[in-house]
């Protein structure tokens, strides 16, 4: 159940973070999926080594590094995607 969850998750942080970023995205679905996952195991270390990890009722604070994590991630896996992709292109 925990893959399950890994993945909702890093379904809707990467579609959030798609939506937040200006202008149009490249990667395909399945890749920002992978990249809303790694932004959510990034926030969550670094929430755990600012100490926010775990509070009481919902953790907000975790929830903001997660998704400022995301952004980043998606904005420059989509930067080396399309780069990757327009070199194979040319070839």
């Amino acid at each position: 159940m925990g893959w399950l969850w890994a993945i909702i998750v890093g379904f809707v942080l990467g579609l959030i973070a798609k939506a937040i970023l200006p202008g149009k995205q490249h990667s395909p679905l399945w890749l920002t999926t992978i990249f809303g996952m790694i932004g959510a195991i990034v926030g969550n270390a670094i929430a755990r080594a600012v100490g926010v990890d775990a509070t009481r009722g919902i953790d907000w604070s975790r929830h903001f590094f997660q998704l400022v994590a995301a952004l980043i991630i998606v904005f420059l896996g989509d930067m080396a995607y399309v780069a990757l992709r327009g070199s194979k292109q040319k070839a």
